[in-house]
């Protein structure tokens, strides 16, 4: 899947990046412009007929594509680096059946792009300085990704604070007016624990019991997928709340429902990939 282009400034040029799949890929297109501004698929061509690159693109290949034709790259290989091989960035795409190049038809992000493990190649073949600064530029705009990414991830436990406060206001309208003076002492603590028991089989204390080396509670050391279903599940305890179902009625129908969830939402892909870039984030913000 193709996300949104950015653009980097190198040395005065536009470089444009997009997301495939969550791997950058940079417009060699952009690139080129740097040695050829009037046609630049000509130095993305002669790039490509030399027999080191073709090789370097095979490697890569090889390693990350497992729909790689390798029969059809080997006669490349053999043809590259004679006076009359050819090789352009479509030619190598439909016979290889290559994923590090590619080209795109569209408003705003048409051209050739290609990974930025190759792009790199690319710029250094153009010019070694240009290649430094390059990389200096992309290492800023992944730094500044990693910044809004950690923007977003506030934003969304600010959204759980607020459906944390629904939830605790409806417990205060709607079952503390009905309790003892022993029983509000305990009613918050045992409502979040419904929800822990619904999602999570046991109740906070018996978390802390079995994790004792662990800072924070079960929720500050659970993943996305468990988070998100947590909210979904305080929100319809809110309204379970306000219609007057009994603790033992809510806590069956949450139980019921987080299941569900489970099932559901461990199929999909973006929930894994956000996991796996927060786990980056501040290992990137270290380095600003």
């Amino acid at each position: 899947m193709q996300r949104d282009l950015l653009k980097m400034d190198v040395k005065g040029n536009k470089i444009g990046v997009i997301k495939i799949n969550e791997k950058e890929y940079i417009s060699l297109t952009d690139l080129a412009r740097y040695a050829n501004e009037e046609d630049p698929k000509v130095p993305v061509y002669s790039w490509m007929r030399n027999k080191n690159i073709i090789l370097y693109l095979g490697l890569w290949e090889s390693i990350y594509n497992k729909d790689f034709k390798g029969h059809e790259f080997e006669t490349f290989k053999n043809e590259a680096g004679s006076n009359n091989f050819y090789m352009s960035p479509q030619k190598w795409i439909n016979a290889t059946n290559a994923i590090g190049i590619v080209s795109k038809r569209g408003r705003y992000s048409s051209g050739t792009y290609a990974h930025s493990d190759i792009a790199f190649e690319f710029a250094s073949w153009l010019s070694p300085e240009f290649k430094l600064y390059l990389i200096q530029e992309f290492q800023r705009l992944k730094k500044r990704e990693a910044i809004e990414l950690k923007q977003d991830w506030q934003a969304n436990r600010i959204l759980s604070k607020a459906n944390y406060l629904l939830h605790t206001d409806a417990i205060k309208n709607y079952i503390v007016p009905n309790l003892t003076e022993k029983q509000k002492r305990h009613v918050y603590a045992d409502e979040a624990d419904i929800l822990n028991v619904a999602l999570f089989g046991m109740t906070a204390k018996e978390w802390k019991k079995s994790n004792p080396k662990l800072k924070g509670n079960i929720r500050d050391n659970t993943d996305l997928l468990h988070l998100i279903i947590l909210n979904n599940l305080e929100n319809s305890n809110t309204e379970f709340i306000k219609l007057g179902l009994s603790q033992k009625e809510r806590l069956v129908r949450l139980n019921k429902s987080a299941i569900n969830q489970m099932e559901l939402l461990k199929k999909v892909k973006g929930i894994k990939e956000l996991e796996n870039l927060q786990k980056h984030v501040n290992n990137n913000l270290l380095n600003l």
